[in-house]
């Protein structure tokens, strides 16, 4: 065997190492996000989110095609407000602090935040609030009944951003680090019932 072929032979093999360790896609999208929040778009590398993520940067070209379109990845809030939304109205406050939680732990993060902290120049900045505002604010507003359905999506949306960046300030050492679910959720979704209920 060449050099040459012994090379793509461990290269192909890595990669599958890394597919089968359970370190591809959701750990690539989670180094990118952290990635894309502190640093702006220009100063992030593909080579810096694997290193973070801990995969080749052939793996992130394979899975994603280029920078720009894990960017578009990145800046996609769908499938957390698929999640966050899927409960009915009357239940859905509780539902959206339950969930909120259960996503910043399956995801290692805050799966809201970036809209807020993210450094990007004003085009990047201006890509995700317009896709928040899509597929989170518009989203959840269209399915509120009773008067002020846009004020009350925003506020809810507030609180939800709220939560988080209160978890992510105190962590690991802070109350809500050491607080049950749903001890977070008796305490924190009465108020955005109420905004769900217009009431």
């Amino acid at each position: 065997m060449s050099t040459s072929d012994g090379s793509a032979t461990v290269r192909a093999a890595t990669a599958e190492g890394e597919e089968a360790a359970g370190s591809g896609r959701d750990a690539i999208v989670r180094a990118a996000r952290r990635a894309f929040t502190l640093r702006p778009y220009a100063e992030v590398t593909l080579r810096g989110i694997a290193a973070a993520a801990g995969v080749s940067p052939s793996l992130i070209v394979k899975r994603f095609g280029s920078k720009e379109a894990l960017f578009n990845t990145v800046a996609d809030f769908g499938a957390a407000a698929d999640a966050l939304f899927a409960a009915p109205p009357s239940r859905l406050g509780r539902h959206l602090v339950l969930t909120m939680v259960e996503l910043r732990e399956r995801f290692g993060g805050d799966p809201l935040l970036r809209v807020v902290f993210s450094l990007g120049i004003e085009d990047e900045r201006t890509l995700l609030r317009a896709r928040f505002r899509e597929q989170v604010t518009d989203r959840l507003a269209a399915t509120l009944e009773g008067p002020d359905a846009a004020l009350r999506a925003e506020l809810i949306a507030g609180q939800l951003l709220g939560l988080g960046a209160t978890l992510s300030l105190h962590r690991p050492d802070g109350a809500g680090a050491h607080t049950g679910a749903d001890r977070l959720a008796d305490l924190y979704a009465p108020g955005l019932q109420r905004l769900v209920d217009g009431a």
